[in-house]
C-alpha cells in the first residue's frame, strides 16, 4: 500500500499547488490529504511538507487543533459563494436541484466556519 500512498501523495500535492492558482480547487483540504498520505507512505516528504514555509503553519494548525486560519476561512466561503451563483447561471438548473447544491455547499461553509480559527497559520 505505500506506494500507493506515495502516488497519491503526489497527486494531491499537484492539485493543491494548482488549485492555488485556479479559484474552485481547494489547496488546503489536498495538502492536508497528502500530508496523511506521506505520513502513510514517507515520513521524509510528510516532514519536508509539514515543515514548508508556506503550507507547513496551515497544515500544523489542522493537525493541532482542527484549526482553519480567518483569511482560509473567507476565501473558502467566498469561492463557495461564487460556486454557487456560478452553477445558478451557467448550469441553469431547476429550483429544487439548485437549493440542494446551495445547502450542499451552505453546509460545507458552515463547517468551515464552526473550526477554530488559528492566528499562528495566518
Amino acid at each position: 500500500m505505500r506506494p500507493l500512498y506515495l502516488i497519491l501523495g503526489f497527486a494531491a500535492v499537484a492539485l493543491g499547488v494548482i488549485g492555488a492558482f485556479l479559484p474552485l480547487l481547494p489547496t488546503t483540504p489536498l495538502l492536508i490529504l497528502a500530508a496523511g498520505l506521506f505520513a502513510r507512505s514517507s515520513p521524509r516528504l510528510e516532514a519536508w511538507l509539514v515543515e514548508h514555509p508556506r503550507f507547513g503553519p496551515v497544515l500544523r494548525a489542522w493537525r493541532e487543533n482542527g484549526a482553519i486560519p480567518r483569511r482560509a476561512k473567507v476565501l473558502a466561503c467566498v469561492g463557495i459563494a461564487i460556486g454557487v451563483v456560478f452553477f445558478w447561471i451557467g448550469a441553469r438548473p431547476g429550483y429544487w436541484l439548485w437549493l440542494a447544491g446551495a445547502a450542499l455547499l451552505g453546509g460545507s461553509a458552515g463547517y468551515i466556519l464552526s473550526r477554530p480559527s488559528s492566528a499562528k497559520a495566518e
